[in-house]
């Protein structure tokens, strides 16, 4: 049985255990898809990543997602994670603090920054596209479960995971909503929902997330970065991007006893970056 490389890191976390755990396989070469999956499912974590050789000699390495229920072309936090860990383990070599990195949604550039010694990557999404699916009336009406809704009408986005965004009113709306995981299960084509709002006036963040997942088995996510990448878009194409020059903070995980911080910023080309800080918490092997 071989033996691989295993590193468990935190994602957007200003420290450990403050954002999303992700699970790192190296070497996984060798691994079919259906021991992917089963080790994902195991872990029992969001989101699992597995290092591959690149297919493309212009990528400087390659990874394949999986959540404990399915393979997923792009996400955040994975790909926030997987930079680090690339150049964490020798893996890759950054060019003029810059990445390239192959998923199933293609070759996306990372950005490597330093903060107090510490490597902080960001990815660049997908481009997000509003999906042209009405929203069901219950999620249209005045307010949702009690809270009160924002300005903007509920829309379905894509930049390789499908998320209703919900705007609320304020960011006590966002914190003490209590979802109905029932009725997001059952939203069309995705079965998901983030529901965020302007934060409070002094924060640290210029924006509050919440992000509920329970079609794939995730009932609220500490940190999600495809999601935020796709309210930025979303933000930017209404004109209504918080902080200044198209970058902002997003707060987002306080309502499960985490506080990650997503850093996001929306490009002169229209595109959204999303990056963080990252922790390496739990290094070893695995025999799977």
């Amino acid at each position: 049985m071989p033996t691989r490389r295993y590193t468990q890191l935190d994602v957007f976390a200003p420290r450990p255990g403050a954002g999303n755990p992700l699970a790192v396989v190296y070497d996984a070469a060798g691994m079919d898809e259906a021991a992917m999956q089963a080790f994902a499912a195991w872990t029992n974590l969001s989101e699992t990543v597995f290092f591959l050789p690149p297919t493309v000699p212009e990528a400087d390495y390659r990874i394949r997602i999986f959540t404990p229920r399915m393979e997923l072309p792009f996400a955040g936090h994975p790909s926030v994670g997987a930079a680090w860990a690339a150049l964490d383990a020798g893996l890759a070599r950054e060019r003029d603090g810059r990445l390239l990195q192959e998923c199933a949604a293609g070759l996306l550039p990372v950005r490597i920054g330093r903060h107090d010694g510490g490597i902080v990557p960001a990815v660049r999404s997908p481009p997000a596209q509003l999906r042209a699916t009405a929203a069901p009336y219950w999620l249209c009406a005045g307010r949702v479960w009690g809270a009160a809704r924002g300005a903007m009408e509920p829309q379905l986005w894509n930049n390789g995971p499908d998320w209703w965004l919900l705007e609320l009113a304020d960011a006590a709306a966002v914190r003490d909503l209590q979802p109905d995981q029932a009725d997001i299960a059952a939203l069309p084509v995705s079965g998901k929902l983030a529901v965020f709002a302007q934060a409070d006036a002094g924060s640290e963040a210029q924006l509050v997330v919440r992000a509920f997942a329970p079609a794939v088995g995730i009932a609220e996510d500490p940190a999600t970065g495809s999601v935020n990448a796709s309210i930025a878009a979303l933000l930017h194409r209404h004109g209504r991007l918080p902080g200044t020059d198209g970058r902002y903070v997003a707060s987002q995980g306080r309502e499960i006893g985490r506080d990650a911080r997503l850093e996001l910023e929306v490009d002169a080309d229209g595109e959204a970056w999303v990056g963080g800080p990252v922790h390496a918490v739990i290094r070893g092997t695995v025999d799977w």
